[in-house]
């Protein structure tokens, strides 16, 4: 008999087991595979999904207690007055509803300052602006201006850190000419009007304030800051849009008066106004087309709150109106306006003057 064509010792087997092997079944896998994987488990309750990942970050968060960073001893000191904060703290309360319970309004443009470059780094070190971190690039040249700013900080306890270049291009921004030098400013810790206002009248002292309406340069900030210092004034209030804020070259420019005048943040000034109005206080405006000139006025001994506005353009419309009078210097023809920081100084010299009677 002729074998079957095929390959030679080729067992054809049949499903289940060895050739002839009966089947035995499938150990229940088929009817499992009937019943199904039961219901579909919600978005969040799958591992992998973002609503799972974003339910674990809220959990986590929920979890975490707020923790304030501590300020080496020198590197940015705290007070009650409202100074700088050190990098990573935050303050309770926000710009618009900060009430009367020793909260804190931050300016939200006011983020940690970097200051770079040799001069204006060591400039600010002798003015003793607070500061918590000296950067400098690896294989500076180290001249006598390296050399005082890294004696500087040393001093006052500022921690001083060798980085690369690269990573001073990235604080400092790569446009910035930072000559291998970078100072880290921590951002201001700004008062409430309201809160600013109770401790005054809680010290019996009688209200000199200075409210600020579109100064945008910092410098004038810090004038105006060292005359309120200088003519008894016991505080500065700046709105907190289309508003200078404290910056370095503010506390620079106020030759340290920053640390002993505090500056309130006002979420809207016209509001600010008409509830010191309600308190007791006179709003003076400062402006040049004033309906009274400054040596006629007579309200100098009394609670004052003095808004000073932009050298261009003066004082808004709505501060303006709300505004219980519009006073102005009286200065040459040939002179179109004054700084505003000089105009603040000539107006507080008078109202000091007057109390001083």
């Amino acid at each position: 008999m002729a074998k079957k064509p095929g390959r030679p010792g080729a067992a054809r087997v049949k499903k289940g087991g060895s050739k002839g092997a009966p089947k035995v079944g499938t150990g229940g896998k088929g009817r499992q595979a009937l019943e199904g994987r039961g219901p579909t488990p919600k978005a969040e309750d799958r591992k992998y999904h973002p609503a799972a990942k974003a339910k674990a970050l809220r959990e986590r968060k929920a979890s975490q207690t707020p923790r304030v960073a501590k300020a080496k001893p020198g590197t940015a000191p705290t007070t009650k007055k409202g100074e700088f904060l050190a990098p990573g703290t935050r303050t309770a309360g926000n710009a618009g509803g900060a009430a009367r319970t020793g909260r804190r309004v931050q300016k939200a443009a006011d983020a940690s300052e970097v200051l770079s470059g040799r001069n204006s780094v060591l400039e600010a070190l002798r003015a003793k602006v607070p500061a918590t971190a000296l950067f400098i690039a690896a294989r500076i040249e180290m001249d006598d201006r390296v050399k005082e700013a890294i004696s500087l900080a040393n001093a006052r306890g500022i921690s001083v850190g060798e980085v690369t270049r690269p990573e001073i291009d990235r604080m400092t921004g790569h446009d910035a000419v930072h000559q291998g030098i970078a100072l880290q400013v921590p951002p201001y810790n700004y008062q409430h009007p309201s809160e600013l206002l109770d401790k005054i009248l809680s010290r019996g002292q009688k209200p000199l304030l200075v409210a600020l309406d579109g100064i945008t340069d910092p410098r004038n900030l810090g004038a105006i800051i060292r005359s309120v210092a200088a003519f008894g004034g016991q505080g500065v209030i700046v709105p907190q849009r289309r508003s200078v804020g404290v910056t370095a070259s503010a506390w620079k420019t106020s030759a340290g008066a920053a640390s002993r005048i505090p500056v309130a943040l006002a979420a809207n000034l016209n509001a600010t106004i008409k509830e010191f109005q309600k308190r007791g206080l006179f709003v003076v405006g400062l402006d040049g087309g004033g309906d009274m000139s400054l040596p006629t006025f007579k309200l100098g001994n009394e609670p004052l709150l003095l808004v000073i506005g932009s050298e261009g353009k003066g004082l808004s419309r709505l501060v303006q109106e709300n505004c219980d009078a519009i006073l102005s210097i009286p200065i040459a023809k040939e002179t179109e306006s004054l700084n505003a920081g000089i105009a603040a100084s000539v107006a507080l010299y008078e109202v000091a003057k007057a109390r001083l009677k």
